[in-house]
This record gives C-alpha cells, sequence and structure tokens, in this order.
C-alpha cells in the first residue's frame, strides 16, 4: 500500500501537499510568516489534528536548510531571553490540545495574529529603526519577549502557527532582515525538534505521518533554494511588508476557515 492510499488522498491533494512544502523550505529562507498558507493547505487536505503532526518534521527540515543557510546571523542574547518563556507556552499549549477543540484554536490565534499585526505595525510608525536590535537590554523589552515567548509556545504547540508571532516580534524589536532570518532559523529548530515529544505523546506523529514526511520532504529543499536566491533581491521595507502581508494572510485564514 502506498502513502497516497494509506492516506486516502488523491493525486492533486499530494500535489497541493508538496506545494505547500515547497513553501515551507521558501518561507524559512525568505518570508518567515509564510508557511502560515501551508498550515492551510495541510489542515484543508488532512484531518485538522493529523495535520500538524505531518507538518512538524517538514518544518524541522525547512529548519536546517535555514540554518545552515544563516546561521552566523542569530542573535543570541535574544534566543537566550526568549527560550524558558517558550518553554511554558509549549506546555500551555499541550494542555489546551487536551482539551480545546479545533474551532476555538483556529479562532484564538487567528485574532491574536490579526491584533499583533496591527500593534506592530502602529509601533513601526513611531519608532526609529534601529541597526542592532537592543529590545533584550530594557525592563520593558524583557517584559515584551517573556510575553511573546509564551504566545509563540503556545501558537507552536496548537497549530504550528509560531512563525508570524515570532515574526512580529523580531521586527518590533528592530531586526534587520539577515539577523531576522538567521535569528528565527535557530529558533524554530530548537523549538520544533522540543516539540517532538509531545506531538508524539498526543498521538500527531506515528509512522503512518512519517511515511507521508518522507515522500514530501524532498519539496522542501527547492523552496528553500528558491528563497535564498530571491532574499537578496528583496529590499528591508518589502521584506517587513511581506512579512506583515503573511501575518494578516495566516489570521485571517485561521478565523475564516
Amino acid at each position: 500500500m502506498d502513502t497516497m492510499t494509506l492516506w486516502h488522498i488523491s493525486a492533486w491533494e499530494f500535489a497541493a501537499l508538496a506545494a505547500a512544502a515547497l513553501l515551507v523550505g521558501f518561507s524559512k529562507t525568505a518570508v518567515s510568516g509564510a508557511n502560515t498558507v501551508s498550515l492551510a493547505i495541510f489542515a484543508a487536505v488532512l484531518p485538522a489534528r493529523a495535520s500538524t503532526g505531518v507538518l512538524l518534521p517538514i518544518l524541522i527540515v525547512g529548519d536546517v536548510l535555514a540554518v545552515l543557510t544563516y546561521r552566523r546571523h542569530a542573535h543570541w542574547p535574544t534566543l537566550w531571553r526568549l527560550f524558558p518563556a517558550v518553554a511554558a507556552g509549549v506546555v500551555l499549549g499541550t494542555l489546551f490540545l487536551v482539551w480545546a477543540d479545533d474551532g476555538v484554536v483556529r479562532t484564538s490565534i487567528g485574532a491574536i495574529l490579526l491584533l499583533m499585526a496591527a500593534v506592530t505595525l502602529w509601533r513601526r510608525r513611531a519608532a526609529k529603526e534601529d541597526d542592532e536590535p537592543d529590545s533584550v537590554a530594557t525592563r520593558t523589552g524583557r517584559i515584551k519577549a517573556r510575553s511573546y515567548g509564551v504566545l509563540g509556545g503556545f501558537t507552536t504547540m496548537v497549530a504550528n502557527a509560531g512563525g508570524p508571532v515570532m515574526s512580529m516580534y523580531l521586527l518590533s524589536a528592530g531586526f534587520r532582515k539577515l539577523g531576522f532570518l538567521g535569528t528565527s532559523a535557530f529558533f524554530f529548530l530548537i523549538v520544533n525538534v522540543s516539540k517532538v515529544p509531545f506531538s508524539v505523546g498526543l498521538g500527531l506523529i506515528d509512522g503512518n505521518s512519517l511515511l507521508l514526511d518522507a515522500a514530501l520532504a524532498a519539496f522542501v529543499l527547492p523552496g528553500a533554494l528558491l528563497g535564498k536566491w530571491a532574499v537578496h533581491r528583496i529590499n528591508q521595507r518589502l521584506f517587513e511588508r511581506l512579512v506583515i502581508a503573511a501575518t494578516v494572510l495566516g489570521g485571517a485564514q485561521l478565523l475564516l476557515r
């Protein structure tokens, strides 16, 4: 029995999943947050809960490629400040998944993403752009890092939707393009790998999901290469607009599904 028969998906549905996997690679090396579209495609083709377990290993493949591409540009003080709060968010997300249905999860996260996009746009109109992020150096910055960290851990656990949350945080912190991509690459590799035991425990990852992942993983690489080529041709202002637009799109599709 082949993978498509096992999951009861047609050739067109498999093609849609392959396109979503390619977009994961592109988002990891070019426009972070764009993989919310991938989330929507996976959830449309596969059962909602099962889709999160299938998508997670695909995201990890993309994270590895992003780290290999932008490893020299990570801002580690920001990462160390975020990780404890993210861990708390992941635990909260796991507990939430035990009882919350898909509708509650989608509506909550969609509303949060749209609110954060609006707040980020408002803040960036009033703030000066800095070449080096300094958001972790002040008390206000530390509070913001913890708040976004918990929210990012929660959303990434319940719906693999942490990308837009952290995109909004890194933009609001004043990260430039390469620093943004390098920091987010390490962040999501570490966070997504840490989610695997929780996902296995919840039954979201099993042998069947890994078989489908094996068939889709090859499509992540060309997407990552396309993103690496494109990112050097996107200026900072356009980059920020694309990230915010991807966040709004992700929030809207979660609310409308």
